[in-house]
């Protein structure tokens, strides 16, 4: 599974005018199932993000997850992180799985996130969402359960 991750101060994903998923300080997670991936890949990349020491500490180090801060996660479906650019101006989206099985991983894997004890939002997978979010710091960080 792949994941962009970003420090948030707040976010939320709106669907048709209508918020569907909000959060205050916490991590902002856009997830994509590839082909391949399974319920393993879904929980591993879970306790991987709980536990990402990306928050700062007292002495202003990162050094404290997610976990640690109380934070809280909203977890937002987005295929286009499957995108192969290697060719062509126009990206590819065939690596992502398909959308039966990618619903069910993002689930899963939103319920994973949740299981780690963390307070868990979502967006509504294959809508077209609207997310806002202010990053903290900048803080983004790429996770691709493939790249072990």
């Amino acid at each position: 599974m792949r994941a962009l991750i970003q420090r948030v101060t707040e976010a939320s994903v709106t669907v048709d005018n209508e918020v569907c998923g909000e959060i205050g300080p916490g991590l902002l997670v856009l997830v994509c199932a590839m082909h391949g991936d399974d319920e393993a890949a879904a929980e591993q990349l879970a306790a991987k993000i709980a536990k990402l020491r990306i928050f700062k500490d007292e002495a202003g180090r990162m050094n404290r997850s997610v976990l640690d801060t109380g934070g809280s996660v909203l977890v937002v479906s987005q295929f286009t992180l499957a995108a192969d650019t290697r060719s062509g101006n126009r990206p590819g989206f065939s690596q992502a799985a398909p959308p039966v099985e990618g619903q069910r991983l993002y689930l899963h894997f939103a319920e994973a996130v949740r299981q780690q004890g963390l307070t868990v939002a979502t967006g509504r997978f294959g809508a077209d969402m609207k997310v806002a979010l202010v990053n903290d710091g900048p803080v983004t960080i790429w996770l691709d359960t493939a790249q072990r």
